[in-house]
């Protein structure tokens, strides 16, 4: 089996990273807690390539996961809390997605009335999910960067779910975040790059689609922000920021988890639906005694599908309510202010200048 996802994962990958989040992708879960999921595009669409060989999903449980165990006592929030004060968690893997950053006024691909997809028939798209799409992009790049001047970095702020991931960070004891955004809200907050898997892409970097010259994303913002498709100054080919399409490969860096989730004695999962693959599938690559906590609106996940582990805490609510009674918790609050005030000191001093 090893050798099967090591081959898999590290040939080039094909995945349905956005289509997958519209409403094609069907879920359904039973009365016994185990689902079914749609992980490929719909009838008509393009077919990611190489499928031979790859791992197949069964609906019930982590791709990664490994379950069995004896039966322990079951944690809490408070107990986790109690852990990483007393220095038993150390190497802590964050995978967060867009409910991490709705608090912070960006909307999320998905929420009927108010998320990006239901947002782009202005676009007269020939369906939404095109506007992530590599060869429609190629073709008509106009409907992406007008969704782009929406979310581009500095359009929005951090909110507190960030900032607690840069405590984490700042006390020695994140391993690494995992990110489906494409915001850039994480960077902001003040996490270093290198502490960071953007899962989907970035903002922060750019590359021509001819002559592949490389470029910082802030070069782009003039052209994006004024409603102008960027172009290069060498070939003049559509710039375009390093977010990952449909029909793209998964960048690079997003293989440290081969080596991230064994060491992580901790995972914090957080502000996403654990639908889009083969991200949904790291919440079970984490060794079988690892705590996983949920801070999330519902179950998902192995947290749903009847799959749960005996360290597994779920908290139910909204995002930044769980986080601040981790924060509590854990004696972190007056910390966490402090941070956010000085970075509220420091995006006020900028605005000034």
């Amino acid at each position: 089996m090893a050798s099967v996802l090591s081959s898999s994962f590290m040939s080039p990958v094909r995945v349905c990273l956005y289509r997958s989040l519209c409403s094609r992708t069907s879920r359904t879960v039973s009365a016994n807690g185990f689902g079914e999921r749609g992980l490929c595009p719909a009838q008509g669409a393009a077919a990611p390539s190489r499928q031979t060989n790859r791992p197949r999903w069964d609906g019930s449980r982590g791709l990664f996961s490994r379950g069995g165990g004896a039966a322990v006592e079951q944690q809490t929030l408070e107990s986790i809390a109690k852990n990483i004060r007393e220095q038993q968690y150390k190497r802590v893997v964050v995978m967060a997605g867009a409910g991490i950053s709705t608090p912070s006024g960006i909307p999320d691909f998905r929420s009927p009335g108010s998320g990006l997809y239901d947002n782009l028939q202005q676009y007269h798209l020939p369906y939404a999910e095109a506007i992530f799409e590599i060869n429609f992009f190629h073709r008509n790049p106009e409907p992406f960067f007008a969704l782009a001047k929406e979310l581009y970095p500095g359009n929005y702020q951090p909110n507190v779910t960030h900032y607690f991931i840069r405590l984490l960070h700042q006390k020695g004891l994140l391993l690494r975040m995992y990110t489906q955004n494409i915001d850039g809200l994480e960077r902001l907050a003040g996490i270093p790059p290198e502490m960071l898997v953007e899962a989907h892409g970035t903002f922060a970097t750019a590359t021509c689609t001819v002559c592949r010259r490389n470029y910082d994303g802030k070069d782009l913002r003039p052209d994006v922000m004024s409603g102008t498709v960027p172009r290069c100054p060498t070939c003049t080919g559509v710039v375009k920021p390093d977010i990952v399409f449909f029909g793209e490969e998964l960048p690079h860096h997003f293989f440290k988890h081969f080596t991230d989730f064994p060491l992580a004695d901790l995972l914090i999962i957080m502000g996403t639906s654990l639908e889009v693959e083969p991200f949904a599938s790291l919440s079970g690559a984490v060794r079988s005694s690892v705590p996983r906590l949920l801070i999330n609106r519902d179950l998902v996940g192995p947290f749903a599908w009847g799959s749960r582990r005996p360290h597994d805490v779920a908290w139910l609510g909204d995002v930044v309510s769980g986080v601040q009674a981790l924060s509590d918790a854990l004696g972190w609050t007056q910390e966490l202010d402090a941070v956010m005030a000085a970075a509220a000191d420091k995006a006020s001093t900028k605005t000034e200048e």
